[in-house]
């Protein structure tokens, strides 16, 4: 039987994220609350499926020695209007598509209200995303960091945007995909709005 393993947090996570956590289910699931906050990481940014294609979400932070920055202390920047802009680019590419507004409520509220920290905000996202993929995944944060876990998985670098996997998810209908080529392993919200209740049988 599987030790479990160690998750990063992400904004909006990608398909594979979750195939991940279902199939470890039962077992000692992690995420990393102590680590230092790594730049250009899926912790801040997702990937929609748009109407013009591939479209990039990016939550900013506040400037400074990032790097020495704790990920669970790092601030978002709410100078810009970017709750706005990511509001209106998933209404934009979601408002035609089957269960958007079955699951709007849910959502509008992490764009409409202001957070202070982004691994908070992503943790309270990733609750109610479980909660919509109907996922009972327990959890726990960890209270101190590791560089390595040899009892665990670790996919805190392994689910980074600038690598490749190989993992390919079931195909499901894309709302634009009359004229855009198919998005592989895009965030989850895109594979919860078009398949509802059934999202978690395209992982």
């Amino acid at each position: 039987m599987e030790k479990g393993a160690v998750f990063p947090l992400f904004y909006l996570p990608n398909v594979e994220f979750f195939k991940n956590l279902q199939s470890l289910k039962g077992t000692e699931i992690l995420i990393e609350h102590q680590e230092h906050y790594p730049k250009q990481t899926y912790r801040n940014r997702a990937v929609i499926a748009g109407p013009n294609g591939k479209l990039e979400l990016s939550v900013p932070v506040k400037k400074g020695d990032i790097k020495r920055t704790p990920y669970k202390d790092l601030r978002i920047c709410n100078d810009d209007n970017w709750q706005r802009i990511h509001w209106l680019s998933l209404c934009t590419s979601y408002r035609s598509s089957a269960y958007f507004e079955f699951y709007e409520d849910a959502f509008a509220p992490f764009y409409h209200q202001k957070f202070d920290f982004l691994f908070d905000y992503n943790l309270q996202l990733l609750e109610i995303l479980l909660k919509s993929l109907k996922l009972k995944i327990d959890y726990a944060l960890t209270i101190e960091y590791h560089p390595k876990y040899n009892d665990k998985q670790d996919f805190r670098s392994s689910l980074d945007f600038r690598k490749t996997t190989g993992y390919e998810n079931k195909k499901y209908h894309q709302v634009f995909e009359d004229r855009n080529p198919y998005l592989n392993n895009i965030s989850i919200l895109d594979l919860l709005f078009t398949q509802g209740p059934q999202a978690s049988k395209f992982f």
